[in-house]
C-alpha cells in the first residue's frame, strides 16, 4: 500500500513534498518548513484610508487590484475641501470595482467600504410604508 501511495503523489506531484513513514501506511509526515501559517497572501486585510485629495486614490485602486484587501475610505476630510473632488474620487473607485467585480457602499455619511470579489456587503432593504386603499380597509404593500 505505501509503494502504491508513493507512486501516486510521485505521478502527480513530481517529488512528492510529503514523505509516507514506512510501514505506518495511515500517517503522512509533512515537513513543517514548507508550510507558512503567516503567509500574508492568504490573508484578507482590512486597511483604513483617508481621502485628503484625488491621488490618494491611487494606493486604494491599486490594493483592490490585488484582491485581498477590504477598504475603509474616510471621505470626510476631502468632503470638507472639495465637494465634486468627493464625486470624482468616488468614481474613479467604483470603475475599479466594477472591473474587478467587487462591492462597494457608504457606512455612515463620512465612510466607504469597498471589497473585493470574494467579498460582498450585505445591504438592509428600506421597508415600504403601508399605504390605505380609499374603497376598502385592506393595506398594500
Amino acid at each position: 500500500m505505501v509503494k502504491f501511495l508513493k507512486k501516486f503523489a510521485q505521478k502527480f506531484k513530481g517529488d512528492s513534498e510529503y514523505d509516507l513513514v514506512e510501514g505506518e501506511s495511515e500517517y503522512v509526515e509533512l515537513d513543517a518548513d514548507k508550510i507558512d501559517m503567516h503567509d500574508r497572501s492568504s490573508k484578507i486585510i482590512i486597511k483604513p484610508y483617508t481621502l485628503n485629495d484625488f491621488v490618494d486614490t491611487k494606493p486604494i485602486v491599486d490594493v483592490l487590484r490585488e484582491g485581498n484587501t477590504i477598504a475603509l475610505i474616510n471621505i470626510q476630510p476631502l468632503k470638507e475641501k472639495d465637494l465634486m473632488e468627493v464625486k470624482r474620487a468616488i468614481a474613479r473607485i467604483k470603475k475599479t470595482i466594477d472591473a474587478v467585480d467587487g462591492d462597494i457602499a457608504g457606512f455612515g455619511e463620512d465612510y466607504l467600504v469597498a471589497t473585493p470579489p470574494f467579498a460582498r456587503i450585505e445591504r438592509h432593504k428600506k421597508q415600504a410604508k403601508p399605504q390605505k386603499k380609499d374603497d376598502d380597509d385592506f393595506e398594500t404593500f
